[in-house]
């Protein structure tokens, strides 16, 4: 991905990318059809950074891709903290664990392959912080299934909300990604259970504080 001036100088001013995640976007950019679905260093040190100041010990993804940003969000959890990420897409399983398991932070990363909606049934705690980077169109269904499992007090975060721009325009009705996500987005605007701040972040970041 390609930066403006600013974002240059933002990542020449902030903590650098480790040798791991340099070498995982490397190959993801050789390797993988859409890299461009990478969180990307800026955004994978913001997440870090929410989860330092929110201390959250359970973190749920849905939509782990390549586990760019799982490893981020793991990197940033207090002792004892977990995250369990769900990807859907069995191909890129081989993948993910070869990045997991080169990690210090393996033991704190449950991977889950499959339909989210089938495995949240068996994750029965209740989360501090959920990350929703999953199918756009399907973002509501996503934020309405995982509601009730996040404390009060607690965050939801969730990614691509500003969609490359698109949700400024008016959407072709064919375009089931960019409905979704202005679906998702109008929806939030109108839940009174939540506090909630899109960041003008890469594509977009919406963090979502439960009441």
């Amino acid at each position: 991905m390609e930066y403006g001036y600013e974002e240059s100088y933002i990542l020449n001013h902030i903590d650098g990318e480790d040798k791991q995640l340099a070498e995982l976007y490397r190959k993801a950019n050789i390797q993988l059809v859409r890299p461009r679905m990478l969180a990307g260093h800026l955004q994978g040190r913001i997440l870090k950074m929410l989860v330092r100041m929110h201390r959250p010990q359970r973190i749920l993804e849905i939509g782990t891709y390549t586990g760019y940003a799982t490893l981020y969000l793991a990197e940033g959890l207090p002792e004892g903290g977990e995250i369990h990420t769900v990807e859907i897409d069995d191909e890129m399983e081989d993948f993910i664990r070869e990045q997991f398991e080169q990690s210090e932070f393996k033991d704190k990363i449950k991977l889950h392959i499959g339909d989210i909606r089938e495995i949240l049934p068996s994750l029965m705690d209740v989360f501090d912080m959920i990350y929703i980077d999953g199918d756009k169109r399907d973002y509501c269904e996503y934020y309405d299934l995982v509601f009730d499992k996040v404390r009060s007090g607690g965050i939801i975060l969730a990614d691509n909300t500003l969609w490359s721009g698109k949700v400024f325009k008016k959407p072709d009705p064919n375009d089931k990604q960019t409905l979704g996500i202005i679906h998702f987005n109008e929806m939030i605007k109108q839940d009174k259970r939540i506090e909630k701040i899109i960041l003008p972040l890469r594509d977009g970041l919406t963090v979502i504080y439960k009441l």
